[in-house]
């Protein structure tokens, strides 16, 4: 149960949890390749794995014609995994770009990149999308990111039954460290969770290429959030 000769596709993977899953599926022997709306951002990535095995392509997730435009030139693969996403937080008060924006940059790019993925994705291989854990346990203020989490959450129980026996599960973090300077965000999710730290992108990436390589793992979806939902 490793990605030894497979091949992985991760859109919104030149930085955090992306760049992490990328380096991670490397390291067990898959070809990566990574898919971004930043060409800066994906070039770097390249530099720092650095690695034959990585190929970087330029995407516009948001925008549906280029996913079918990029899954038609990457070809047949056997995992693809969706962390890029792009929004903004607001109250239920807020005005409809922000209310929308969740669902703009975060449930739609997932539900067209899965669906340009069908007909290029090995039949033993597995999709995993990202939602977060405040789809289970809401943050004040942000009511319509926890909806689009929970859709997410639908949509990947919706597509495992529908892709079968291609799997789909989806990983739904907490707070993580990543690249971004979040320290106050970052204090105040210790009081928040069981294990009183603030997860890092590798505790994600570990989670990820489980969901990848576990065989018998579908319509499922998996928390690592310190136990961000139970506390």
């Amino acid at each position: 149960m490793t990605l030894k000769d497979k091949r992985v596709i991760i859109i919104g993977g030149s930085t955090g949890i992306g760049l992490a899953t990328a380096k991670t599926a490397i390291e067990q022997g898959a070809s990566v390749v990574i898919a971004g709306r930043s060409l800066e951002k994906l070039e770097k990535a390249k530099a720092e794995i650095n690695s034959d095995a990585l190929q970087v392509i330029q995407v516009d997730n948001k925008n549906e014609e280029a996913l079918k435009a990029f899954f038609e030139k990457v070809g047949h693969f056997d995992h693809l995994f969706t962390p890029g996403a792009a929004y903004v937080l607001g109250p239920i008060t807020a005005e409809s770009d922000i209310a929308e924006s969740s669902f703009n940059g975060k449930f739609w790019p997932q539900y067209y990149a899965a669906k340009h993925a069908v007909p290029y994705i090995s039949q033993s291989g597995s999709i995993v999308l990202m939602s977060g854990a405040a789809g289970q346990r809401p943050i004040p203020g942000a009511a319509s990111y926890a909806a689009c989490n929970g859709a997410i959450e639908s949509l990947g129980k919706a597509l495992a039954i529908e892709l079968a026996p291609v799997r789909v599960n989806v990983v739904a973090p907490g707070t993580i460290r990543t690249e971004k300077e979040r320290t106050e965000a970052y204090e105040a999710y210790k009081g928040m969770c069981l294990l009183k730290r603030v997860g890092d992108v590798e505790d994600v990436a570990h989670s990820v290429v489980y969901l990848m390589t576990n065989r018998y793992t579908t319509g499922s979806t998996l928390f690592p959030d310190g136990g961000y939902v139970l506390s």
